[in-house]
């Protein structure tokens, strides 16, 4: 059964933010490697989906019910190691041992070597078409319908081309129970976005593929919960939000 999640203020989920931001900052300082400006970025979404949003149990974490998120730009792992161990999956003296041989908790997610991760990521633009695949094996079963797939990109990623593959599948069978979250921080490690490859306009590109489409502040907590709130009242296409 799910557990009973503590009610947060919106001022108290800043908090945790932040503190999930310092975590990430003395990970990767004991590492001496790794990404910094996407976890970094991110660190406001993921905790809105792990102390507000998310249907979930540390306790349990292959609980039958549970929502599910996916990080597509696995090399963010930071971010979402943090925010398992501030939600109480793992204690959090195990994030010193990022990218450590032997550890857990190695540089992209492995998701057989840590309870609580759904996908292996690696590969760029890999986490849309795996969120497909889980939602169309839900249709199975009529109470599967009932959880929510949660995929994290970053826009740098959406240069691949698998990632329009799945916009595509996605409108096609109306994989409603998708709700993408696209981390729009214009950089990517070889520059500017839009320098790179342009992306805009990226909210019309999306809607044109068959998508609802949110534009927010991702760095709004309050704006990240009622985006994802909307998202679940939309039953016949999937959803995606730019943050």
């Amino acid at each position: 059964m799910a557990v009973q999640k503590e009610a947060h203020s919106i001022k108290q989920l800043d908090l945790i933010a932040n503190d999930i931001r310092k975590d990430i900052i003395k990970m990767l300082e004991h590492a001496g490697s790794g990404h910094s400006a996407g976890p970094l970025d991110l660190a406001d979404i993921f905790t809105a989906l792990y102390f507000d949003i998310l249907k979930h149990n540390p306790k349990k974490p292959l609980w039958s019910e549970r929502d599910i998120l996916l990080l597509s730009n696995g090399h963010c792992a930071p971010v979402l190691y943090a925010a398992m161990a501030h939600s109480g999956y793992f204690d959090r003296k195990e994030l010193n041992t990022l990218r450590k041989y032997g550890s857990r908790l190695q540089g992209h997610p492995e998701r057989l070597k840590l309870p609580g991760l759904e996908n292996t990521s690696g590969p760029l633009g890999s986490g849309l078409s795996q969120a497909c695949g889980m939602s169309l094996a839900m249709r199975m079963n009529m109470e599967q319908q009932k959880r929510w797939i949660y995929c994290v990109m970053g826009d740098g990623e959406l240069n691949e081309g698998n990632i329009w593959e799945a916009v595509m599948l996605a409108s096609k069978y109306k994989l409603y129970n998708i709700i993408g979250i696209i981390d729009r921080n214009n950089i990517q490690i070889d520059g500017s976005t839009e320098d790179v490859m342009p992306l805009e306009d990226l909210k019309a590109k999306w809607e044109s593929f068959g998508w609802h489409v949110q534009e927010i502040d991702g760095h709004n907590i309050e704006s990240v919960i009622d985006a994802c709130s909307m998202a679940r009242a939309i039953t016949e296409k999937p959803s995606v939000i730019i943050a």
